[in-house]
Formats: structure tokens, sequence, C-alpha cells
């Protein structure tokens, strides 16, 4: 038991640190609500899905290709400051009555999560380095029906995380003002296109 609580733990020390997704995850829960918050953190953690499947696969060279890397890297650039600006641009039109009234789409929310954590080199390096060294141990350890509980718990902590910030984020639309609620746009906007940023710097010097 103490084993399966070590790898749920390691699943919320994957997705806890404030990154791209739990800054979207808290502006769509204060502009939408707790359904569009959890949207994007579903997506992440399908994402985070993919790159499990690839370890087991064992597709991590693709990976080290310094194109590959540059790729993922420019993408998340655009991705990041694309929905950053999205963010900034919708600041000034933001009000009390817009949370309450038309929301985006669903789909957009749960996409906009996915792509953010599918092309955020940061949750390659974690899948492709912490959790291959740790399934190489596992598997040594284990037999396969205690790896997939393991792989179970893992993103059992990457679900709690994601509940917990959709709830918070969510609960937080009571205590709104419009200027709040502008402020909170801003923020979020400038952080992601800090990482954004950030990221297509790490691209260039991979190509120059």
């Amino acid at each position: 038991m103490s084993v399966f609580l070590s790898y749920v733990l390691l699943g919320l020390s994957l997705a806890a640190p404030i990154g791209p997704v739990n800054a979207a995850q808290i502006d769509r829960g204060i502009k939408n609500g707790f359904l569009h918050a959890w949207l994007v953190g579903l997506g992440a953690t399908i994402a985070d899905g993919i790159y499990m499947m690839l370890v087991f696969l064992g597709v991590v060279y693709i990976i080290e290709i310094p194109f590959v890397q540059a790729f993922l890297w420019l993408f998340g650039f655009f991705v990041l400051v694309y929905t950053g600006y999205e963010s900034l641009l919708g600041a000034n039109k933001v009000s009390l009555d817009m949370t309450r009234g038309k929301q985006e789409s669903h789909v957009k929310s749960f996409f906009s999560g996915f792509f953010m954590s599918l092309f955020n080199p940061l949750t390659i390096l974690f899948w492709l380095g912490i959790f291959g060294s740790i399934l190489a141990k596992t598997v040594t350890t284990y037999d396969t029906h205690m790896l997939i509980v393991y792989c179970g718990a893992i993103f059992l902590g990457i679900t709690v995380w994601d509940v917990t910030m959709a709830s918070l984020a969510s609960g937080m639309r009571r205590f709104l003002t419009t200027k709040l609620l502008t402020g909170v746009s801003i923020v979020s906007g400038l952080s992601l296109i800090g990482f954004g940023v950030y990221f297509g710097i790490q691209a260039c010097k991979i190509l120059f």
C-alpha cells in the first residue's frame, strides 16, 4: 500500500508545479466554471497518457533527435503565446455577466490543455527521464499486473490535483469583481506568454 501511495504522490508531483496547464485551469475556472477547468486538466492528462504509452513502447530515441526537440519547443511556443494573447485580448472585454452567460466550448477547453501538455518538452522530459527510469526498475521488481496498478496510481495522483485545481478556480468566482476578473485574465495571459517565450528561447538554442 505504501508503494501505491508513493506512485500517487509521484502523479501529484507531476501535476502540482505551477506551469502553463495550471495557469490555464485557473483562467478557465474563474471565467467559465469547474467543468471547463477540469477539461483543461483532462486534456493534459490524456497527453500524459500518450507519452506513458510511448515509454512503454520504447519510442524514446525519437525525442533525442535535435530537430524533433526544436519542433516541440517551437510548437509549444506558438500554442502558449497564442493562448496567452487570446487571454490578454479578451481581458478588457470580460465582465461578471460573461462568466454566467455565453461560454467557450468544452472541446476548446479540453484541447487547450491537451496541446499545452503534448508539446511541453518539460512534460516529455519527465516521462522519458523520471518515468522511464522508474518503469525500468518497476519492470524488474513487479509483474505486469502490478505495473498497470502503479501506472494507474500515477494517473490517480494527476486526477486528484486536476479536480482540486478546478474546484479552487471555480470556487473563486463568488469573490469576483469585474476589475479582479480583468486582472486575472491579464496575469494568466502574461504567465502563458512568459512560458511560451521560454520555450522559444530553448528552440533557438537548439537551432542556432
